[in-house]
């Protein structure tokens, strides 16, 4: 298994760090042709609307958006989330349309306003998962069979589609591997 890590800006680096330790093999992917091979992609944490630059200036999109219509697993954490969504509350970005969720940016308010909290996953076991937002965008709405894997304050903050799945805290920022592995199971069926 070969797991791709978007690594245009953001937490790639925490991602490499977690894959290594359940001994998957990742691949920085920052040219289309860094998409040669892999099995899967988790775009990260960072800043979406650079990210979402960077993916025009660096030919990713179309790929991306092919690759996730065929059906090869995704993974996106906070600013991936919102790279993911069908919409973009409140602001200019061409998301990749690929969960069919509306979201906004920076939704539980600035740097500052950073929390953190223990979150009831049933699909990662029994044991509370602990959440860490940063910045966190919101999912605000969900359509066309969106599943919702974790709510907080009455919102999801983990949802699956099809082989996307999307959170808007930071399982990478946390020893707790159970998040990534719920991945890497989706990635191998």
């Amino acid at each position: 298994m070969k797991v791709g890590v978007l690594a245009l800006q953001g937490a790639f680096a925490e991602h490499i760090h977690v894959l290594s330790k359940l001994g998957v093999q990742s691949i920085l992917v920052r040219l289309p042709q860094n998409l040669i091979g892999i099995d899967s992609l988790i775009i990260p944490g960072g800043e979406s609307t650079t990210i979402n630059k960077l993916l025009t200036e660096y030919n990713l999109r179309k790929p991306l958006i092919n690759l996730i219509a065929s059906g090869m697993p995704v993974l996106g954490i906070c600013a991936g989330t919102i790279i993911l969504a069908k919409t973009v509350a409140e602001t200019e970005i061409d998301s990749l349309n690929a969960v069919d969720m509306e979201v906004k940016r920076n939704a539980f308010g600035r740097q500052l306003d950073s929390f953190e909290i223990d979150l009831n996953i049933p699909v990662l076991g029994k044991n509370k998962f602990h959440g860490i937002f940063i910045r966190a965008p919101l999912i605000q709405k969900t359509f066309n069979g969106v599943q919702i894997l974790c709510q907080f304050r009455n919102h999801p903050v983990m949802v699956r589609q099809n082989n996307v799945i999307a959170a808007t805290f930071h399982p990478e920022l946390t020893e707790d591997l159970r998040f990534h592995r719920y991945f890497l199971n989706l990635v191998n069926g």
